[in-house]
């Protein structure tokens, strides 16, 4: 059997990162959110 190897937060964000990045519909939907909450605070 394979042993699972622990992952620490960070590495977890970090293959986080490097899924969205390569995953161009989920970053025009966080551009957009983004977009959206600097309006918000422009208001």
């Amino acid at each position: 059997m394979r042993k699972n190897k622990k992952r620490t937060f960070e590495e977890l964000v970090m293959e986080n990162k490097q899924q969205l990045l390569q995953d161009q519909a989920a970053l025009e939907r966080i551009e957009d959110r983004w977009e959206q909450r600097m309006l918000k605070k422009l208001d």
